[in-house]
C-alpha cells in the first residue's frame, strides 16, 4: 500500500521562501513529482524527479523552485524561492512506477492529499 503525506505548505508574502515535503510509504516509487491546481485551472506539473536523479520542471517556475530526493528516507522536496501570488494553488505529491519524467498527471499512480500554498501580494 503506497501512501503520500504533504506537509508545509502556508501563506507567506511574496518573495517569500517554503519548503514542502512529501514522505511515502511503499518501495518502486521510481518517479515522484510535484504537482499544482489553482482554483478553476486544471492540475499542472510544477516538478519531477527520477530516483536516478533526472529532473524537469514547469517553465513557470524553473530558476526558483528545486525539487530533490532523499532515498533513504523515502521523501521527497520542494524548495520553492521568490514566489510570486500566481504561484497560489493546492500542491499534490505523486509518483509512479514507470520510468518516464512526465507531466501529465493521468500517468501517475499515486497521490497525496494536497498542501494548500498562498502568496499574498
Amino acid at each position: 500500500q503506497v501512501q503520500l503525506v504533504e506537509s508545509g505548505g502556508g501563506l507567506v508574502q511574496a518573495g517569500g521562501s517554503l519548503r514542502l515535503s512529501c514522505a511515502a510509504s511503499g518501495s518502486g516509487l521510481n518517479i515522484m513529482g510535484w504537482f499544482r491546481q489553482a482554483p478553476g485551472k486544471q492540475r499542472e506539473l510544477v516538478a519531477v524527479h527520477s530516483s536516478g536523479g533526472r529532473t524537469n520542471y514547469a517553465d513557470s517556475v524553473k530558476d526558483r523552485f528545486t525539487i530533490s530526493r532523499d532515498n533513504a528516507k523515502n521523501t521527497m522536496y520542494l524548495q520553492m524561492d521568490s514566489l510570486k501570488p500566481e504561484d497560489t494553488a493546492v500542491y499534490y505529491c505523486a509518483a509512479r512506477r514507470g520510468i518516464s519524467l512526465s507531466s501529465d498527471a493521468g500517468a501517475y499512480d499515486y497521490w497525496g492529499q494536497g498542501t494548500q500554498v498562498t502568496v499574498s501580494s
